[in-house]
């Protein structure tokens, strides 16, 4: 009941506003900035969605863990969607070909507007 009546009172808003008082807002009457463990905790729920999904849509390969993590690093990134785009990477999983994957990480978009990120992880990839 606690949980409903804030909610009724204070209204949602996904996008950060100015509350009547002068502070930037977002969600539920949340004053900016936030709190680095309330960062972590939002880090944590939204990573936990995303590789629900990823798992989902990828459920028939079986891929070492530390794959894994960089593609859940990559949905983080780009979203779900943007790592299903890596059909030829994907592919290269399948077949378990680590190096392949990680070439065909490299060979994309993502990797040319975020090159640090992306050879940091397609490094770790090549590797398994």
């Amino acid at each position: 009941m606690l949980i409903e009546d804030i909610k009724q009172e204070e209204g949602f808003s996904g996008t950060v506003y100015v509350c009547s008082e002068g502070f930037d807002t977002v969600g539920y009457g949340t004053r900016m900035p936030i709190t680095k463990e309330e960062a972590e905790l939002l880090l944590e729920y939204r990573l936990k969605g995303m590789k629900a999904q990823l798992t989902g849509y990828l459920y028939d390969i079986d891929i070492k863990d530390e794959a894994w993590d960089i593609l859940f690093n990559m949905a983080y990134q780009m979203g779900v969607k943007g790592v299903l785009n890596f059909k030829n990477m994907i592919k290269a999983l399948k077949d378990n070909d680590y190096k392949e994957a990680a070439k065909q990480g490299r060979d994309s978009l993502w990797y040319k507007q975020t090159k640090n990120r992306a050879e940091r992880l397609m490094s770790r990839m090549e590797k398994l």
